[in-house]
């Protein structure tokens, strides 16, 4: 290769192998940079061989973005983004506190082995500041009028009967949710078992739910102290073992949470929990959600796994004022190809959350927040003690594992295997994964976003999801994030899009933003930041506009969507 050259002859054919693999799987149009490509392959790579990519990038017509003519990506570079674990600052000592409930023996944290719980001794709480576990002693159930059994001790017998079918999966639910025996329909979970081929069969109810049902009943002896709730407007952070959450997991898929099947309870302002209206109905997404977690059950009794994971509730009393923010636009990537959690790797991860974390992960839902609980199904466990959101509040989820691969969306979602997370931990043996639930109002008229209020309470909303106080900006990784809101909650993508550069801004973190496929969205976006960095535009100045659009432009539209676009008049008035 002209021009190219090299002490080891061996690295510029090690580029052009790379190179023309990348070509063939398309890698190069889901990348920027070779950083990515090797990212995604595994593969170590030095700013030598990067060099020597870039040209022969150049060399092919790609300008290292597309093989055709295509715009994929526009904004400044991958590499200019800031990812954990390289910008992180130091951690302090994991160490339990007022607002930090830690359930496991902190100093001896080791990657290779299984955190112990803490503490020895095992207390019980049954009030409305906790968890109420299964496994508790006032978890009752009357046997007659004046005899009162322990519930546990039913599970417990029930979950211990050989498993031969997916009848006596359901017969050993029901026999302690006796009240829901007319109300609950088992037709996922039997069609799904009823296909299950001769070894696969004997794998699940002469293996894996024996398992699962052991793990589920090691909850006493792995919760040996209450498990908080992350209740309205406290602030508030629980860090459990990956040991720990798979027992929970375990006992909300056999249904023993109590006080959890009713909205008429205490929990009634808290997600589902308890894994029912997963195995009803007939649908085939049904079948491809048992898939996955079950993968994930699969995985996780054959090898305890070692890692930790933390679950913050953050409520901000104090919101920027907007107004008169005179905050610069910080850098944007912008891409209508991948992932947030493949590209936005080490980046903070938005989960497009319903009110209540998780949506309809354990129902019909199957969007992209229900996709992302369920190749990562620790998220599901925030469901337990997380009350719904308000519109100051977020939930940040930090070092989930991704335990399965897919394809699809909604409908077409199909489970597409293992997933082996390469992710490093920090010193809290946590993965490098932190995701950030934030809810998005629902709009049923295309105008209501536009309202002063509304707009207002979408940036707070993501403003309490970006922001970090205390911290440093130079340690925030980027926001990896898209059409949050959009879709069937009825947000104009455009209008979110603004939003979120502002929120980030006000944050001070860069934001990669991906159009999942809308090469038009990719565009007028990527023009329209480059108009508010080169007028110099500050976020209190648009935060003006937004509202001379809303006075001049939709006020004066009846009904149908304006004839001035939001993004014309922006370009126009700044």
């Amino acid at each position: 290769m002209d021009g190219v050259q090299d002490s080891n002859p061996a690295v510029p054919l090690v580029c052009v192998a790379v190179f023309l693999v990348a070509c063939v799987f398309g890698l190069l149009r889901a990348s920027a940079n070779l950083t990515e490509v090797c990212h995604m392959m595994r593969i170590g790579v030095s700013h030598r061989i990067c060099s020597i990519f870039r040209r022969l990038a150049a060399a092919a017509g790609t300008d290292g973005k597309a093989l055709s003519s295509d715009v994929i990506s526009q904004g400044v570079a991958l590499a200019d983004l800031r990812r954990a674990p390289t910008c992180s600052g130091s951690l302090p000592a994991l160490r339990p506190a007022n607002e930090h409930t830690v359930m496991i023996r902190t100093e001896r944290l080791d990657p290779e082995e299984v955190p112990v719980p803490f503490p020895e001794t095992r207390s019980d709480c049954w009030d409305d500041y906790h968890v109420k576990l299964p496994c508790s002693q006032d978890n009752l159930f009357p046997v007659d009028r004046t005899t009162l059994q322990s519930r546990w001790d039913l599970i417990t017998r029930s979950l211990s009967v050989p498993f031969t079918s997916s009848l006596d999966v359901q017969d050993a639910i029901l026999r302690y949710n006796a009240g829901q025996a007319k109300a609950w329909s088992f037709t996922a979970l039997h069609s799904y078992c009823t296909d299950l081929q001769g070894s696969e069969a004997e794998q699940m109810f002469g293996k894996l739910f024996p398992a699962m049902a052991q793990l589920a009943m090691r909850a006493p002896s792995l919760f040996t102290q209450p498990i908080p709730l992350l209740s309205a407007q406290r602030c508030g952070s629980i860090t459990l073992s990956q040991e720990q959450v798979s027992c929970l997991l375990a006992n909300a898929f056999f249904c023993t949470f109590p006080r959890r099947n009713s909205r008429r309870t205490e929990f009634s302002n808290y997600p589902d929990i308890n894994f029912n209206r997963l195995f009803e109905g007939s649908s085939p997404s049904k079948q491809q959600k048992l898939k996955t977690l079950l993968c994930y059950f699969k995985r996780i009794t054959q090898r305890r796994p070692t890692g930790l994971i933390t679950y913050t509730r953050q409520c901000l009393q104090r919101l920027p004022p907007w107004s008169s923010s005179e905050k610069q636009f910080s850098k944007l990537h912008i891409r209508c190809d991948g992932t947030i959690e493949e590209q936005g790797y080490g980046m903070l991860q938005v989960d497009f959350a319903n009110r209540f974390v998780g949506g309809g992960v354990t129902g019909s839902g199957l969007v992209q927040e229900e996709i992302r609980f369920l190749i990562n199904p620790e998220l599901i466990a925030a469901r337990l003690f997380t009350e719904a959101l308000e519109d100051n509040e977020c939930l940040i989820i930090t070092g989930t594992e991704q335990f399965s691969r897919y394809s699809g969306y909604s409908h077409t979602y199909r489970w597409d295997g293992n997933h082996d997370d390469q992710t490093p931990r920090d010193n809290w043996q946590r993965r490098v994964t932190e995701v950030v639930a934030i809810d998005a109002l629902h709009y049923r008229n295309f105008l209501q976003q536009f309202l002063p209020d509304n707009m207002t309470r979408e940036l707070n909303k993501a403003f309490c999801g970006f922001a970090r106080p205390g911290v440093e900006p130079e340690n925030l990784s980027a926001v990896a994030t898209g059409n949050w809101g959009c879709g069937a909650f009825g947000g104009d993508t455009r209008l979110k899009a603004v939003l979120q550069m502002m929120a980030a801004a006000e944050a001070e973190r860069d934001l990669m933003y991906f159009t999942f496929g809308d090469a038009d969205l990719l565009r007028d976006v990527h023009r329209i930041h480059k108009h508010f960095t080169h007028h110099h535009a500050s976020v209190g100045s648009v935060f003006n506009m937004l509202q001379q659009y809303y006075e001049r432009v939709i006020k004066e539209t009846p009904r149908a969507k304006p004839q001035e676009t939001l993004y014309s008049f922006l370009s126009e008035h700044l």
